[in-house]
């Protein structure tokens, strides 16, 4: 049986370990006003993921990839952007919507989502590719990421195909959908436990958990509140 461990950074930073492998999700550490000082650099990291390349999701990999020597795993654009700031081309792992890569015996799958993306650089701002969600899995432990995304219907087929364990939603409106439209997402896929990401970081993100909460018990969903900084066994 796999073993998995969650850690909310706050925003939508997310550490995972499955089986021993160290992930980081969207892992905007420093500049991010929620995530706490102790978790800004990480001791160690095998792997990041990104769902998209702004700045909030995207703008503290390269630190962390070469402080860390992790790799990086990122629709083709994205990867690309990645090396062209200087990470090592065989620290990059590019893909795209529907692969699948085996990490160390950790599966990565990236499914869709529905936003923008691009990346504040040294070339200044430029198109990252698409926005995508991520499924990370490991024996019988499955995560969903959904990155930065509006409700959409092919939710229902993540959840028929993948019945995550864990969904981490965002719900902080205005630049994704809110708490209403992520307990809709969270019934759709079946999850075991839906946890909120992408809130209470600016003022302009008005979603709430206690919206989200009402929103999912009203569907039956099991859900669930990370401070930053706050960890799950899975």
């Amino acid at each position: 049986m796999s073993s998995a461990k969650i850690t909310y950074a706050g925003h939508s930073a997310v550490f995972m370990e499955l089986n021993g492998v160290k992930i980081g999700v969207d892992p905007w550490l420093q500049g991010n006003p929620l995530c706490p000082p102790s978790l800004h650099k990480p001791a160690s990291l095998d792997l990041i993921v990104l769902t998209h390349g702004h700045s909030d999701h995207a703008g503290d990999t390269v630190r962390l990839a070469t402080a860390t020597g992790a790799a990086i795993a990122a629709t083709y654009e994205l990867a690309m952007i990645m090396v062209a700031e200087g990470v090592p081309s065989d620290k990059v792992i590019p893909m795209n919507k529907g692969g699948t890569v085996d990490f160390r015996g950790v599966s990565v799958h990236l499914t869709h989502a529905f936003h923008s993306s691009s990346f504040d650089g040294s070339k200044g701002t430029v198109y990252a590719g698409e926005a995508c969600g991520v499924i990370i899995a490991a024996g019988e432990t499955t995560m969903y990421h959904a990155g930065d995304t509006e409700l959409f219907g092919d939710m229902k087929i993540i959840g028929e195909l993948h019945q995550p364990t864990v969904a981490m939603l965002p719900i902080g409106d205005r630049f994704t959908m809110g708490p209403a439209a992520a307990a809709q997402a969270a019934e759709w896929l079946q999850c075991g436990l839906a946890i909120p990401i992408h809130y209470k970081t600016f003022g302009l993100l008005t979603g709430t958990y206690e919206e989200f909460a009402r929103e999912c018990d009203s569907r039956g969903v099991p859900h669930r509140e990370l401070h930053p900084g706050d960890s799950i066994a899975v």
